[in-house]
């Protein structure tokens, strides 16, 4: 288990990508997906590369190594049990594990520091707050205090001069450090030349200087007071938080103590690598990004001794190394073996080097798109897997057929509504006259984090009855899991079953038993049973009328975007993004529906839009008209549909195309493919009495459904026997562009159809 994103750990992840190791699973822990290379980050600060040029994107290329990923803030680890721990989910065991977390600043602890000064750790806060605390600096009120004077803060120094100049800004900027010259640890002819080029761009160099307070506007040192309309806060490394416990051996700073093997001292089974660790045979050895880079091919070559029981290799950092400092307007600084030397050369070697490294790890281009120079799935002989969640039904027609061959059953009273009347739930009148809901619900694994499929697996079941106005009450699960050794079936049970409960609890869903099997795959269910509204007349199928506004209260696409990542062809920002909407249940949705008088209702998942919107209007004897143009999309969804990405029960559910009023231009559009794309855990699709529609949308809105959408209207039945028609006369184009420049709307609304 890897956690952590760091420049050692892509490294293993490349590795392992290019020669897994048989009989081992590798995960991937990450509390965000992408991770940012230091190394260029002075660059974007002067202004030489966008934010997403020193993006490594570690989840498409974790895909690709075949690792699982869990998206979620590791905040402790117990060596002994091997497990790490979470704020919000199960703790997960571990056979060999490595921590790559980097580190945060030292001095936040100071008075005033978290709230007034800008710190450039963690990189990422940095890199993304970095426009709108340079934006309010002003000419002839641009006061900037840079604390601390190592490689970070003297490149923070000539680099946002360099930015503030390129807008007409003549900043007065104050390096401050406790030490008298800038790079202490540096030979002195070094700080001597960087002292020299501060001066000759007007940057002031305060040394003996010693801050005890920030105040707004205002540095306080042990003598002295300086203004400042912004204060950077480059103090040198400090170890996070977090990974406290008492297990783990620290040096007096606080780092994680590890051996030449880059293991914790005495833990075998743990490694420590980067920001995080301190090497206590190399303790000249600084917090800098090239000794991380260079304890990657050491790492990956010791997990896998450790695993196969070989011989383990020493890592031997190197006294000297070139480093190169950004200087800002694309000039840089070198220096190795007593040579220095400075210019736009120097610079143009390291973005050289900056870059192709980069290149390494880029699985996807700006766009999204797969990287011409990144080893294609192909080439690596990936097949495309089947899709799990509601993807991976028995198609709509099928199962009507199967349906229809069946002997009509036996008469039943207590059945009110049922195989006769299908709808999401089954009522059930009891012996004392109460009325009970039931559903059941089940789909494979959609994805390799047992507990995330779990927990959308429960929100997913108890959906239906939410639906139909009910109040889910107790649950029953199926899950098979898949056949492993020793207490790794257990294991997986208890992380699915946790999942599920963190689903059910907050509904107030108790889940009662259920039974399980093993299986080849991960596979999870769940039924549902629960209350009818109080007045006992549920929202069916049937009771949409003409007029009625037909409305959708969570975007389409997630069908394609879990093929996608899958795939390991979706930006980790959206499969963050993804994961989010699956987790959000529909209870806030059910009674807004409820309070609006909303006529019929249903959820959205393995059929599609479509299929449930025709199921509904036969169900209503009504039709409808949809408008395109009103859709509402999950991020990227549209852009990958139009790379011609799609779910393996896409073209099942696309048949349906033949029963639709489909205009040229329709027919034509990028958009129409979210109608049949497979939604797991999607939202619900109601219909409102008109009058009712902007009181409901405000509501749905108000309750957190944010992207809730007038979609259509219900229209007396066709008479050419289409289930409805779809035009494209709504007032915008669906679809959201994926970060770093993918499709616009009007571009995509060019695509072809795939």
């Amino acid at each position: 288990m890897l956690v952590g994103g760091g420049h050692a750990h892509v490294q293993v992840l490349r590795r392992w990508m290019m020669a897994p190791l048989p009989d081992v699973r590798l995960s991937v822990v990450l509390d965000r997906p992408v991770a940012v290379y230091s190394g260029m980050v002075p660059g974007f600060v002067s202004g030489e590369y966008e934010a997403e040029e020193l993006e490594i994107d570690v989840v498409p290329l974790a895909r690709r190594a075949g690792a699982r990923v869990i998206l979620a803030a590791a905040v402790d680890i117990d060596p002994v049990a091997r497990r790490i721990a979470f704020e919000d989910r199960p703790t997960l065991g571990y056979d060999v594990a490595s921590l790559d977390v980097g580190s945060t600043v030292r001095g936040l602890d100071l008075p005033g520091v978290r709230e007034h000064a800008f710190a450039t750790r963690p990189i990422c806060d940095f890199v993304d707050r970095l426009e709108s605390r340079v934006e309010v600096l002003r000419a002839g009120e641009a006061r900037v205090v840079v604390v601390g004077a190592g490689a970070a803060g003297v490149e923070l120094c000539f680099t946002l001069d360099a930015r503030l100049r390129s807008r007409g800004i003549a900043a007065q900027i104050t390096l401050l450090d406790a030490s008298h010259r800038v790079l202490a640890g540096l030979p002195a002819r070094v700080s001597r030349r960087l002292s020299r080029e501060l001066a000759h761009r007007g940057i002031s160099l305060r040394g003996g200087a010693r801050v005890r307070e920030v105040r707004k506007g205002r540095v306080v040192l042990e003598d002295d007071e300086l203004s400042a309309e912004l204060v950077v806060w480059a103090t040198g490394a400090a170890p996070h938080a977090s990974f406290r416990t008492e297990a783990l051996p620290r040096d007096a700073s606080g780092f994680v103590r590890v051996r030449p093997t880059l293991q914790v001292v005495g833990q075998d089974d743990l490694f420590a690598v980067g920001d995080c660790a301190a090497l206590e045979w190399a303790p000249w050895v600084r917090k800098a990004g090239v000794y991380a880079v260079r304890e990657g091919p050491v790492l990956d070559a010791n997990l896998r001794a450790r695993l196969r029981g070989g011989r383990l290799r020493s890592y031997s950092p190197q006294r000297d190394f070139l480093m190169l400092l950004n200087l800002g307007g694309a000039r840089a600084l070198g220096t190795k073996w007593g040579v220095t030397a400075a210019g736009s050369r120097v610079w143009r070697l390291k973005d050289w080097i900056d870059r192709r490294f980069m290149r390494r790890f880029r699985v996807l281009d700006a766009e999204g798109a797969p990287a011409s120079d990144f080893p294609s799935a192909e080439s690596m002989g990936m097949e495309e897997m089947a899709c799990g969640g509601c993807a991976a039904k028995v198609g709509q027609s099928a199962l009507s057929r199967a349906l229809e061959r069946l002997p009509p059953a036996q008469s039943d009273t207590s059945v009110l509504r049922g195989l006769d009347q299908p709808d999401d739930v089954a009522a059930l009148r009891l012996p004392r006259g109460d009325v009970l809901l039931a559903t059941v619900d089940a789909f494979r694994a959609f994805t390799d984090d047992p507990w995330l499929v779990g927990r959308v697996a429960a929100v997913n079941a108890a959906s239906d009855v939410l639906a139909k106005g009910g109040t889910p009450r107790h649950a029953l699960a199926l899950v098979t899991v898949p056949e492993e050794e020793g207490d790794r079936t257990e294991e997986a049970l208890y992380q699915v079953l946790a999942g599920v409960r963190a689903a059910l609890d907050p509904l107030g869903v108790t889940l009662v038993g259920g039974h399980t099997t093993q299986g080849q795959e991960l596979f999870v269910g769940l039924a549902i049973t629960g209350d009818p509204p109080a007045s006992e007349s549920i929202l069916g199928l049937d009771g949409a009328r003409p007029r009625d506004a037909l409305i959708l209260t969570k975007p389409l696409g997630t069908g394609v975007l879990l093929a996608a990542d899958m795939q390991g062809l979706l930006p980790g920002p959206l499969v963050t993004a993804t994961h989010t909407a699956l987790l959000r249940d529909n209870a806030a949705a059910a009674r807004v529906a409820l309070a609006c008088g909303a006529r019929a209702c249903t959820d959205v998942s393995g059929f599609g839009l479509a299929g449930h919107l025709a199921e509904l209007l036969r169900a209503s004897g009504v039709s409808a008209r949809v408008d395109l143009g009103t859709l509402p999309a999950l991020d990227g969804a549209l852009a990958v549909l139009s790379r011609g990405v799609r779910s393996t029960f896409h073209d099942q559910n696309a048949e349906a195309r033949r029963g639709l009023a489909l205009p040229p231009a329709a027919a034509a559009s990028p958009a129409l493919p979210l109608l049949f794309d497979p939604q797991t855990s999607g939202g619900l699709l109601m219909s409102v009495p008109e009058e009712r529609t902007v009181e409901a949308i405000a509501a749905l809105r108000a309750g957190g459904d944010g992207r809730a959408a007038v979609i259509g209207k219900v229209t007396p039945p066709r008479t050419d026997g289409a289930a409805f028609e779809v035009s494209l006369d709504g007032p915008g184009r669906p679809g959201e562009a994926i970060p770093g420049g993918a499709l616009t709307e009007r571009e995509a609304s060019r695509e072809p159809s795939a």
